[in-house]
């Protein structure tokens, strides 16, 4: 039978971060970006709906394209809620009626890594993110997941993890959520290798048969974690 739209709006511009979702089945979960732009893809280019949500009617951020999509332009987490759909005959019946579930969530903004090397020659590092709800967060190293021949300890609360004496290579720190997915890459390299003597050059001036003469001087300095050792 023909379906037709029962409401009309103005497609608006795209606002912010957009994520996309296919809506056709009852239950489907949706998600979307605070401030950014949902698409939900409901149907056909003959298929139009009228659709609800269920605290609320529609309103000016809400529109239909052409290609039966549903946007919702700058979310606020009051768009979290489930939506009742419908379509409709060309006598106005209902033929079909389902409901999606849409969550609203701030995307992660920013990944920082910290590390350090530890008394024994592990290494301890941290990692934390700015924004985002609900994060996950994931190590890697050359592409791939870190083994237990790799890891010392591993503190997933706290993102906190401590590599044994001879890792090195690019660790990633991935975290991610149901709208953004942002990580951070560092070169890792060994604490014995960090752990290099540093060489600097003292010049003194000295008295020789009545002239001035420069004599180099080379001092090691061995850099021992939190504090320093100097030696003649």
């Amino acid at each position: 039978m023909e379906q037709f739209l029962i409401i009309v709006l103005v497609a608006g511009e795209i606002h912010g971060m957009k994520t996309c979702c296919v809506g056709r089945q009852d239950g489907t979960k949706c998600y979307g970006a605070l401030g950014g732009t949902v698409e939900i893809q409901l149907g056909s280019i003959s298929e139009m709906f009228n659709v609800k949500k269920i605290y609320n009617s529609t309103e000016h951020r809400l529109c239909f394209l052409c290609n039966g999509t549903f946007r919702i332009n700058n979310l606020s987490r009051n768009d979290s809620a489930n939506y009742t759909l419908q379509t409709f005959d060309s006598r106005g019946e209902s033929s079909v009626k389902w409901t999606l579930q849409l969550f609203i969530q701030a995307p992660v903004s920013s990944v920082l890594l910290l590390s350090e090397c530890l008394s024994h020659g592990e290494r301890r590092v941290s990692c934390s993110s700015e924004g985002g709800d609900s994060p996950q967060y994931s190590w890697t190293l050359d592409g791939r997941t870190l083994t237990d021949a790799e890891l010392f300890s591993v503190n997933n609360e706290s993102n906190i993890i401590t590599l044994k004496q001879h890792v090195s290579g690019h660790l990633v720190c991935s975290v991610k959520n149901n709208v953004s997915n942002v990580s951070k890459e560092e070169r890792i390299s060994t604490c014995e290798e960090d752990d290099q003597a540093i060489m600097y050059a003292d010049v003194r001036f000295t008295q020789q048969h009545g002239r001035q003469v420069a004599q180099r001087v080379e001092i090691e300095v061995e850099a021992e974690y939190a504090h320093v050792n100097s030696s003649k």
